[in-house]
């Protein structure tokens, strides 16, 4: 079988690669991602290469031919290659050594199938020469590929026990090929193996899930998920009404037309709850600004009946939208469209110039005219000016 025509295969720095790499007996495959994409119609974002080459050859010859050349991987055999503007990962055909789950030790091979067999699945272990387009596969990937099946190559047990980020892998890679059942076996497998996701650095479980979540629409798979025990193991503040939350929310992401956001969608998994947010967060290692974000989400699910611009100059905008996304009314984050909090236009000093002396008094007054021009929408100055000469004339009774 080939590939059919696409336009990845045809770019100029592509094109510059390939002829660098094969010429003198020299031999490039594109691998994995790229094959397959290209097999089911879809965009080609990333076009990954694989050589019998060693790292230093690879380099040596692109050098030759004037193409930059990072070793982003070296140890691993991967090195970035970058021609015309293109980015391409390239790396030598390996077999591995020993793994523990958690990483693997390789030693390079000029063996095509060995290369393949250490990867995770069928369909990600296609082959093709980027000139004739001939396609290699030694594990029946294309089957699957045309069956919408995802299944590990060969033992699925074996495979997993090579790295654990797979059992994952399955279910993120299923909601995105599969069709219909999944493979009885990998699915077997990953259930009976889910107490070993907790050896896995807590970035790698944190990338793997917000993976699934960014997903168009995650809802079946988180459902078969939380049926299979993975969340007991990785995410134990599942909230036991979940099931309704996602889905309300993914119903209002399609309604509002709103970009996906992975974390917006772990907070719908859980309750709401700051406290349970701040744990998962620092759990799973999210960067502060997550982690604040995720709390506020928890703490606010229920202010869904404060004005959404009152919210969100409470919480910010992209809180107070995705508040209203998880539990409110879809169609009221049209009044954040193109708005940004305002900042009130009015300054401690501002009042003492109006003569009430620097103090608590000012303070008390700012945080009165805040309040009522907050509940008025956000009036421009002048009514802000009124606002103040009301309180200033209060306080003097």
């Amino acid at each position: 079988m080939r590939l059919p025509p696409a336009e990845w295969r045809e770019r100029p720095g592509l094109r510059r690669i390939v002829a660098a790499l094969t010429a003198d007996s020299g031999a490039v495959k594109a691998v994995g991602g790229a094959v397959r994409d290209t097999l089911l119609g879809l965009p080609v974002a990333d076009i990954d290469l694989a050589t019998p080459l060693l790292p230093e050859e690879v380099t040596r010859r692109l050098a030759a031919a004037d193409i930059k050349v990072i070793p982003t991987g070296i140890a691993h055999g991967t090195v970035t290659a970058i021609a015309n503007g293109d980015h391409h990962e390239i790396t030598t055909l390996r077999r591995d050594v020993e793994t523990d789950g958690r990483r693997a030790t390789v030693a390079f091979a000029n063996n095509w199938r060995d290369d393949a067999a250490r990867r995770d699945f069928t369909i990600n272990a296609l082959y093709a020469d980027p000139d004739t387009g001939v396609i290699d596969d030694w594990f029946g990937g294309l089957v699957d590929l045309e069956a919408g099946r995802v299944a590990f190559i060969g033992d699925a047990a074996t495979r997993i026990a090579e790295d654990h980020l797979r059992i994952l892998r399955f279910y993120r890679f299923a909601a995105r090929f599969g069709r219909g059942d999944l493979d009885p076996a990998s699915h077997a497998a990953v259930v009976t193996t889910r107490q070993s996701l907790k050896s896995l650095s807590r970035e790698r479980i944190a990338d793997e899930l917000l993976k699934i979540l960014a997903l168009p629409d995650p809802r079946a798979i988180v459902g078969q998920m939380a049926a299979d025990g993975i969340f007991e193991v990785l995410l134990p503040e599942l909230d036991a009404g979940f099931a309704a939350a996602f889905d309300r929310l993914v119903v209002n992401e399609c309604a509002a037309a709103a970009a996906i956001a992975p974390l917006r969608r772990l907070s719908a998994l859980l309750p709401a709850d700051a406290e349970v947010a701040e744990q998962v967060a620092s759990r799973l290692r999210l960067s502060t600004r997550h982690r604040k974000h995720l709390a506020a989400l928890g703490r606010h699910r229920a202010d869904v009946e404060r004005p959404i611009r009152q919210l969100a100059h409470a919480i910010g905008v992209d809180a107070a939208r995705d508040v209203h996304l998880l539990a409110g009314d879809p169609a009221a984050i049209g009044a954040l469209s193109g708005w940004t909090v305002p900042a009130l236009p009015l300054k401690g000093g501002d009042i003492v110039a109006r003569g009430i002396a620097a103090g608590p008094e000012v303070a008390r007054i700012l945080k009165a005219v805040e309040t009522e021009w907050v509940a008025e929408d956000f009036p421009g100055a002048s009514r802000v000016a009124e606002l103040v000469d009301q309180k200033i004339g209060r306080a003097s009774d």
